[in-house]
């Protein structure tokens, strides 16, 4: 492994600061994710060799579950997801989040892995993470998966890179109405989760809005409204430690039965996480029953475009939408 430096971080401003200094620095916490991109020496526009990394785990009271009835829930960054799985406050109010945040790989990698980096994680392409592709997303003119393998990639909104975003806990945050709280050079922000993840049409070399020396320091979950129900679920090909092939996250208000108000999110299927408005609309004032779930589930796929490999994850997700709406209710 070649060299680089490495700083340890005071504070997130002085994280920001470090990071405007230098065009290839990277942000350090869990390492679940980064260490493997260095590791394996990738290199392009969207994959740049990291030479300096700034660990923010020195930075003080980062790590943290905060509840209160009125404010909701707030999260530091580099909170484990061990800690939110576990957290009482979580699996009472949110048990949706609490599902997602104990679903990616082992314990041992959710014992250091910070719900940050679960968020902030990048695609898990393997022409992406293979050195020898020059694929769009690492600056190149081609995306290999449209004549490659391509099993498991996106099935709707893809264009020019066909990823599929790997979070377990972000469908779940988007649900959730969640917003990010980021720190940047010219101070403290919020951005709303709808609107913090962005596909290839938009930029095909990022995943996220932050610019480069911007970084997500808390995550913020309004208070859960009367009668608000959520889940998570997701299909694996392996039994357990395993990404995503469709994952599904549910949150709804829903009165005798009666859907009055929610969001479903889909994961694994799209370059960022994917708010299936269709099916929200399908559900809205209807009372719950699988021939309405499945009806919600045709509206989302109709639009779905698979490629050669992955045509399974349309039924997949049907039936998944089906399983999670109709879980709220029974």
């Amino acid at each position: 492994m070649r060299s680089f430096k490495y700083y340890t971080a005071t504070s997130w401003e002085d994280a920001v600061a470090t990071l405007g200094k230098y065009k290839n620095a990277q942000i350090v916490a869990g390492g679940s994710d980064v260490l493997g991109w260095i590791k394996d020496e990738l290199t392009g526009p969207g994959a740049p060799l990291a030479d300096v990394l700034i660990d923010i785990r020195t930075i003080p009271n980062t790590s943290y579950i905060n509840y209160d009835a009125t404010a909701g829930l707030k999260l530091g960054a580099l909170t484990t997801l061990t800690t939110v799985a576990e957290s009482s406050d979580v699996q009472k109010n949110y048990p949706g989040l609490a599902t997602a945040a104990v679903s990616p790989a082992s314990p041992s990698i959710r014992n250091v892995g910070t719900i940050g980096g679960n968020i902030m994680q990048r695609p898990r392409c393997w022409y992406l993470r293979g050195a020898n592709f020059p694929c769009y997303k690492k600056g190149g003119d081609f995306c290999f998966s449209v004549t490659g393998e391509n099993q498991y990639h996106a099935i709707l909104q893809g264009e020019l890179c066909y990823i599929v975003h790997p979070s377990d806990t972000a469908p779940a945050l988007i649900s959730l109405n969640a917003t990010a709280n980021v720190m940047g050079p010219n101070g403290a922000k919020q951005i709303p989760f709808d609107q913090f993840f962005i596909g290839p049409r938009t930029n095909v070399l990022k995943e996220t809005v932050l610019e480069h020396n911007e970084i997500l320091t808390e995550i913020v979950v309004p208070p859960p409204a009367a009668n608000t129900k959520s889940v998570f679920m997701k299909v694996t090909q392996r039994g357990v430690y395993d990404f995503a092939l469709v994952s599904i996250a549910v949150a709804a208000q829903i009165v005798n039965g009666v859907w009055q108000d929610g969001r479903v999110v889909l994961g694994g299927v799209a370059p960022t996480p994917y708010r299936a408005t269709d099916a929200e609309a399908a559900l809205k004032g209807k009372k719950i029953d699988a021939n309405v779930a499945l009806q919600a589930a045709q509206d989302t796929l109709v639009k779905a475009r698979p490629m050669s490999q992955n045509a399974y994850k349309v039924d997949i997700a049907k039936n998944i939408i089906v399983q999670a709406v109709t879980s709220l209710v029974s």
